[in-house]
């Protein structure tokens, strides 16, 4: 088990402002508080080398988690095990053990070529000359960034940058990756040049991913395993195949084109192509009745999207 978490919660202390000037200056005499819970009570265990996706809405608590779990916060209550160390107590070899990567935040620096802030990082977690210049030398063949190491980093564009990310938060080859989202921002193609690294290094090195992000296709791609958060509490906790079957369990049949006649059997006309819903136990029944009057169609049987899955997860609900 590398991470135990048991009961963990995380209470802010906040001061309720007065309404108005008058209510800002009383506040300056009498000032009064409230709490506010963002995590609420959470438990789960993830085994070594899993990839596991942490969802949930804006302000469901999935960062904060994610600082308690790297130690930049110090839970309320609950326990937590990473590694077999207690977070908080931020020990050496706990640190030497994780890595946190966040989209939004930068650990490269600004005005030198991403060389040096690597050589930076091989001396603050003491890495020995050989085994950095292999690690780097591994994890630039992956990303392919050899052309962009002595830039300096001002020039490079956000999707080198987060490349260049990665690699600084890997060169001390931790066992625990958190990744809150790693591919913000980034277009299409870079978005899937990052989900391929991340799959290849998980698959090498054997360490574990948790990963936040709201692009669903990163989570699609990289997470079997799902962990829901909302409001600060833990409402799922399995696979993603299975809570997308429980959501949504009915199949899309989608005819490229086709003739008008399909509306005959139930389909509509979307974006130009006919489409209709059915249920899994209906599926083959349908297509071999479309199939059966137009042998030569294009045709695809989908699942709904995740992001749909995923909506109508909040928006019911369910447990």
């Amino acid at each position: 088990m590398i991470i135990s978490v048991s009961g963990l919660s995380k209470t802010y202390r906040v001061p309720i402002k007065g309404e108005g000037l008058a209510g800002s200056f009383r506040s300056l005499w009498n000032r009064q508080y409230r709490d506010v819970e963002a995590v609420k009570e959470i438990s789960f265990a993830i085994q070594g080398g899993e990839r596991v996706g942490f969802l949930g809405p804006n302000g469901a608590g999935k960062t904060t988690t994610l600082k308690m779990l790297s130690g930049l916060l110090f839970p309320t209550a609950g326990t937590v095990s990473v590694g077999g160390f207690r977070p908080q107590d931020r020990a050496v070899a706990f640190l030497g053990g994780i890595t946190l990567v966040m989209g939004q935040k930068q650990q490269l620096l600004w005005d030198l070529p991403p060389q040096e802030s690597f050589a930076l990082n091989r001396a603050m977690y003491g890495v020995p000359q050989a085994e950095y210049r292999r690690t780097l030398d591994q994890l630039v063949a992956m990303l392919r960034i050899e052309p962009i190491l002595q830039k300096p980093v001002r020039n490079l564009s956000l999707g080198e940058r987060m490349k260049c990310e990665l690699v600084a938060a890997l060169l001390h080859r931790p066992r625990v990756l958190f990744l809150d989202e790693p591919t913000i921002g980034l277009d299409v193609e870079m978005q899937g040049q990052v989900r391929r690294f991340i799959q290849e290094y998980n698959r090498d090195t054997g360490a574990t991913v948790i990963l936040t992000s709201h692009y669903m296709q990163d989570i699609a791609a990289l997470t079997p395993r799902l962990l829901v958060i909302d409001k600060g509490s833990l409402r799922y906790d399995g696979g993603l195949a299975a809570l997308a079957e429980r959501v949504a369990p009915e199949r899309r049949i989608v005819v490229k084109g086709g003739p008008a006649e399909l509306s005959q059997l139930g389909f509509v006309v979307v974006g130009g192509d006919h489409v209709a819903t059915v249920t899994p136990e209906q599926t083959n029944q349908r297509l071999a009745a479309v199939l059966g009057r137009w042998p030569m169609v294009e045709i695809a049987v989908e699942s709904p999207p995740l992001e749909e899955v995923m909506a109508r997860y909040f928006k019911e609900g369910t447990t």
